[in-house]
């Protein structure tokens, strides 16, 4: 009986090994390395995604096992569950729009991305920003718990500039510093799963509670996904979002007003749509009006020649 349960504990700590390295894919290599350029780091992320989508199931119930869950059970995931959530999204996401591999064209979403997000309230998160332009016409983009960070070819386009690009992405990150994304939990969801997480803290997992966590994991990745598909985040969320982004673009020297810039163009662009973007967010010139107060006037100033011509460079690869 001992050397059964000690074979079973053995088992569980190597899966948990495993997991902490992989979840919905071989993560290995993910977090970045000494001697790893950032950008390369940054475009392996969402490969590693894409390849495991066949082994989701399997792993989402280990991977959050081994995660820091020995805080106390509140509503609030710690960052590295958060991360692994995060994971499970763009997973799903990925599913439905297919990346862009386009190395040049992401490297560089990936250095502004990471710019804008060191100015942000949360510069850090627990497996770092990461950035993805997907193979989509639709106008769109994402923003998963943790940090990843999904902009369509789409979107992408109706950019005329390095500030407005700056603008769409700012957005996002004011999505995860608010932590929006853990919000779509289901509040009965999102208490027992931590009641699991702090009972890992004390004990071994049953087979039966593993089951357990699992499904709730598995759900709240249902969660999130749904919202940022299908429902969209709340006015408010989307508000406070922009509000964010002025705070961002202020704070690394690109003009506030890209936003407000952005935001007509897509009410243009989504006039005769009903899906997407214009099902899940409030209507751009509402959001316009609610960051009106907090632009010091409605010029933009002209961009410095080297913005435009990286931009123009990085632009052949939208």
């Amino acid at each position: 009986m001992k050397k059964n349960l000690s074979r079973k504990k053995m088992i569980v700590k190597s899966l948990a090994c495993l997991a902490s390295c992989v979840f919905l894919a071989a993560a290995a290599g993910f977090l970045p390395k000494a001697d790893v350029p950032r950008k390369v780091v940054c475009l392996d992320l969402f490969d590693s995604i894409k390849s495991g989508l066949e082994n989701a199931n399997k792993i989402l119930g280990t991977a959050e096992k081994v995660a820091d869950s020995t805080q106390k059970a509140t509503q609030d995931l710690t960052p590295r569950q958060e991360y692994f959530l995060g994971r499970g999204v763009a997973a799903v996401i990925l599913k439905k729009y297919p990346s862009w591999d386009n190395n040049l064209a992401n490297a560089y979403l990936n250095l502004l991305g990471q710019s804008l997000a060191g100015c942000s309230q949360m510069p850090q998160t627990y497996g770092g920003y990461h950035f993805q332009i997907l193979n989509s016409n639709e106008i769109n983009a994402f923003a998963a718990p943790g940090g990843l960070i999904m902009v369509t070819r789409g979107m992408l386009r109706i950019c005329r500039s390095e500030a407005e690009l700056a603008a769409v992405l700012a957005h996002e990150i004011g999505h995860v510093q608010n932590r929006h994304g853990l919000s779509a939990i289901k509040q009965n969801r999102m208490l027992e799963l931590g009641g699991l997480l702090l009972k890992e803290g004390t004990q071994e997992f049953g087979n039966s509670e593993l089951k357990k966590l699992t499904g709730l994991f598995g759900e709240s990745v249902g969660d999130v996904t749904k919202t940022l598909l299908v429902s969209g985040y709340s006015r408010d969320q989307e508000l406070e979002a922009d509000q964010a982004a002025v705070r961002i673009l202020t704070s690394t020297g690109y003009p506030p007003q890209a936003l407000t810039s952005m935001l007509r163009k897509m009410k243009t662009a989504l006039a005769d749509q009903s899906t997407g973007f214009a099902k899940t967010h409030p209507d751009p010139l509402d959001r316009v009006e609610s960051v009106q107060d907090l632009l010091q006037t409605d010029d933009e100033p002209a961009a410095p020649q080297a913005r435009i011509n990286r931009f123009a460079l990085a632009s052949r690869g939208f």
